[in-house]
């Protein structure tokens, strides 16, 4: 079993008051590592780290130092690939190949996207007139936010904890980063690899907790955290907004979705039932950009809905490393309670269940993890809980549709609106309902698919600000002007 430490100043340390907690699979519901909880002094301990590392020698190193560095924490993940993929799929139980061909390769690529970014972005500069004709110049030029509160998701926990790291390392800033309590190994694993690569002490500092009255309090309510970067539940953004609101520090929100999927009877109806399954169904559904909302013109309607049933059937149980399983479990035993709880609550409204709907089954060993089956419904109302409440599951409801407008104000009739797909041939259809959908991404013909130089973020309630490329930096860096009397 693991032993897992709180990272703080480039040394692995207990947490000051001896609590630790348990750190169990998804698999089996077995213990797999012991993670010590760090305390209000330990997350004290941490944010001085940082702030006297963001004033001392990794404050002093040039621009160019720095993307060297990252550089080389790129490569040194890349070296270690197999060590983060095996953390990955301990934490997540989810398939190897989800992690080797996404989510770690993507956390690895964080570091040398925001490097480029960081050393080819330009600042902006005006020359003005003056009334005795000399003249003045006015130049813009960026300096780091500070030291960085990062509180990391437990669905894609490397992948989206660099996503934040990345950018703001890059921008000089250092970082306190609070990975789940769920998902605690890759991020831990990440403080060796700051180490070997000569990541100066306090740059980088992991603490491990919860939420309330736990690590994650004390990170966003210290008062010397400058900004605060989150991705997860919008009932914890708003919270974190309410102790950020102290100090007037920045805030950073990737928060919850209720994505639409919509498909016109045109579209390649493989492809789109492809990605709808693929959208709904990756990574069990723990997606924030997944598809729980489908609408698909009436036409084609029965037809996909058994091409998607027959896909959610086909779907193999088992360990990450079974090259014949493609499908893994819930996170936890809670959360499984939670999607379970959705699943009786969409009988309960009505739903004709396509498939699923309960628990499968699985091998002996792997009986008390935390499996549901994919799960399909039909026939709600759009009031139905299920189908405006984020479940966060592999499931998805599917209603039809007769014509663009009435599909536009469906899929905007939510509180969420972090992204949507839409699947037909008509592209000048597609750009035109792309302008007209209120969210932060909309996807034509694909999914899942990311240039990390694009804005990414939501609307409405999921979510404030963007990230991605020089967006980025509009978070990262604070923008000061210059101004010289010629």
């Amino acid at each position: 079993m693991q032993n897992i430490k709180n990272f703080i100043n480039g040394e692995f340390v207990v947490g000051a008051e001896g609590k630790t907690f348990d750190k169990r699979s998804p698999l089996t519901n077995q213990v797999i590592a012991s993670v010590h909880e760090a305390g209000r002094a330990d997350v004290d301990r941490a944010v001085m780290a940082a702030r006297q590392a963001l004033h001392g020698e990794w404050g002093a190193l040039t621009m160019e130092q720095r993307v060297d560095l990252l550089y080389g924490v790129a490569n040194e993940i890349t070296r270690r690939f197999e060590d983060f993929v095996d953390a990955e799929m301990a934490d997540t139980g989810q398939p190897r190949h989800v992690m080797t061909h996404a989510f770690i390769p993507r956390g690895a690529a964080n570091f040398k996207v925001f490097a480029d970014v960081i050393k080819n972005v330009p600042s902006e500069s005006f020359r003005m007139d003056t009334p005795d004709g000399r003249g003045a110049l006015n130049y813009a030029i960026r300096v780091p936010k500070g030291v960085v509160g990062v509180i990391a998701p437990w669905n894609a926990p490397f992948l989206l904890m660099t996503w934040k790291v990345g950018p703001a390392l890059a921008c000089g800033n250092t970082v306190v980063v609070k990975p789940s309590e769920e998902t605690p190994l890759t991020t831990t694993l990440l403080g060796e690899v700051m180490n070997s690569v000569g990541i100066p002490k306090g740059v980088f500092n992991v603490i491990h907790g919860f939420g309330p009255d736990s690590a994650g309090e004390f990170l966003t309510h210290h008062p010397k955290v400058d900004a605060i970067t989150f991705t997860g539940e919008t009932r914890t953004g708003t919270a974190i907004m309410s102790a950020a609101a102290k100090g007037m520090r920045d805030v950073s929100f990737e928060l919850g979705g209720k994505n639409a999927g919509i498909v016109f009877a045109d579209a390649d109806f493989d492809a789109a039932v492809d990605g709808i399954f693929r959208s709904a169904f990756l990574n069990s559904g723990q997606v924030c950009l997944g598809t729980e909302r489908v609408y698909v013109e009436r036409p084609i309607f029965e037809k996909f809905v058994n091409a998607l049933k027959d896909k959610a059937e086909a779907v193999k149980f088992g360990r990450p490393d079974d090259p014949n399983a493609n499908y893994g479990p819930l996170i936890s035993a809670e959360h499984k309670e939670k999607v379970m709880s959705y699943y009786a609550k969409a009988v309960e409204e009505g739903a004709t269940v396509v498939t699923g709907g309960g628990v499968p089954e699985v091998p002996a060993e792997l009986a008390a993890g935390h499996w549901v089956q994919p799960t399909i419904w039909t026939g709600l109302p759009e009031t139905a809980a299920v189908v405006q409440e984020e479940i966060f599951g592999p499931c998805c409801h599917i209603r039809p549709f007769d014509s663009e407008d009435e599909v536009v104000q469906l899929a905007n009739a939510n509180d969420y609106g972090l992204s949507t797909t839409i699947w037909t041939t008509n592209l000048t259809r597609a750009h035109r309902m792309a302008a007209r959908i209120e969210v932060g991404i909309t996807w034509i013909n694909s999914w899942f698919l990311r240039d990390l130089r694009t804005p990414f973020g939501g609307s409405k309630q999921s979510g404030i600000g963007r990230e991605g490329g020089v967006h980025s930096l509009e978070f990262y860096t604070e923008t000061r002007n210059v101004c010289v009397k010629l």
